[in-house]
C-alpha cells in the first residue's frame, strides 16, 4: 500500500530520506521492517501475520486506527483508506 501521509516528523524523515535522527536508534530496524511491510502489504488482513507486532484496531474516538507494537508504550499507528488502498496518518506515538 502507498503511504499517503506521515504525522511524526522523525518517522517522515526516516521514510523519505533514510534519516534516523528523529527516532531512537534502538527502534530503527524494527520501524524499517514495519514500514517496508506496510508498503508491500496488499490487504489489512496481512497485519495479523506478525504476532510480535500485536496488531489491533483501537476503539472509542480512535476507532478504525491500527496499532502495531514497537516498544513498551510506543506504537506505529495508522488508518487504512480502503477505497484508495492507502495508509493514512502514519504515526509513531506513545498513546498510553
Amino acid at each position: 500500500m502507498k503511504i499517503r501521509n506521515v504525522i511524526h516528523r522523525g518517522l517522515r524523515r526516516f521514510i523519505e530520506r533514510d534519516d534516523g535522527s528523529g527516532l531512537p536508534a534502538a527502534v530503527a530496524p524494527k520501524v524499517r521492517n514495519i514500514v517496508s511491510f506496510l508498503q508491500d502489504m496488499e490487504a489489512e488482513s496481512e497485519l495479523q501475520t506478525v504476532p510480535g507486532w500485536r496488531a489491533h484496531q483501537l476503539t472509542g474516538e480512535r476507532k478504525g486506527t491500527w496499532s502495531l507494537f514497537v516498544t513498551r508504550n510506543w506504537r506505529i499507528t495508522f488508518r487504512i483508506d480502503r477505497t484508495a488502498l492507502e495508509i493514512v496518518d502514519l504515526d509513531y506515538e506513545d498513546y498510553h
